[in-house]
């Protein structure tokens, strides 16, 4: 089981067995701000996972037992949509906040900034980490992304990856292959890498290169964001089927929801 930093000392709420921690933007940072500590003052300090989970996340799970597992052994979970907001209100266990990876990348990159922290970026097609990338150390006078690479969840390239991540002395690294491939590959490699802090991403690095634009604010803070994604990828529509399956799943759940073992 995972060991709770101070911040976070158990998960809040378990929607349809899946943990989310009570976490806020500040209390993310914290938390990420303690690990690195950690992971400067002792080498062999483990390398922690950090797990943005949607309500997709939560679908997928009930249908795939290991990303399952994954998401009950990250050291934190944070709830990266209105619809976990929503679950957790409806289950009586309101959270503070949505705490999105989108979001999350340039707050940790700013105080990344701040702190001296080194940031490795992994994922994507090829040359988006790249671009984003330029766009964080134009935003964040003085970030350290002591690297960028594509590469792919393929299992035969672990190996070579690993070695990439470790060779360049990064303490948090971010993976953008996607649900549930990013968070399981965080998973299989955590235990060889050698960073303090590995989280999933998701599209992230399309939005900060400007590939694939965000939705408005207004649209983001009435929990529409998954409208205007539609919109504009109307090929999503297969995965968007997901949502109502999950607002029906908590519902018929509600009296008897799933404890974490």
């Amino acid at each position: 089981m995972s060991t709770y930093p101070s911040h976070f000392p158990a998960p809040h709420v378990h929607v349809l067995g899946v943990p989310i921690h009570a976490a806020t933007f500040e209390s993310l940072l914290a938390a990420i701000a303690q690990w690195v500590a950690e992971g400067r003052a002792d080498p062999a300090a483990p390398t922690r996972q950090i797990c943005t989970v949607s309500p997709e996340f939560v679908m997928i799970a009930q249908q795939d037992a290991e990303f399952m597992r994954v998401l009950r052994r990250a050291d934190l979970c944070v709830a990266d949509g209105v619809g976990l907001l929503w679950a957790a209100r409806y289950l009586g266990r309101p959270l503070p906040e949505r705490v999105t990876g989108s979001d999350g990348v340039p707050l940790i990159a700013e105080r990344a900034a701040q702190e001296g922290w080194r940031l490795y970026l992994l994922g994507a097609a090829p040359g988006i980490a790249e671009r984003a990338a330029d766009v964080l150390r134009a935003r964040y006078d003085g970030v350290q992304i002591v690297g960028t690479y594509a590469g792919s969840p393929a299992p035969e390239e672990e190996a070579e990856i690993v070695a990439r991540v470790n060779a360049s002395g990064a303490e948090i690294l971010f993976v953008a292959y996607g649900a549930p491939q990013q968070e399981k590959w965080i998973a299989r490699n955590r235990a060889r890498l050698d960073v303090s802090v590995a989280m999933g991403v998701g599209g992230t690095f399309d939005f900060l290169a400007g590939v694939v634009p965000r939705a408005p604010r207004w649209m983001q803070r009435v929990g529409l964001e998954w409208l205007f994604r539609l919109l504009r990828q109307p090929w999503r529509w297969r995965r968007m089927l997901r949502l109502p399956r999950f607002v029906w799943a908590v519902w018929r759940h509600r009296e008897h929801p799933l404890s974490e073992n």
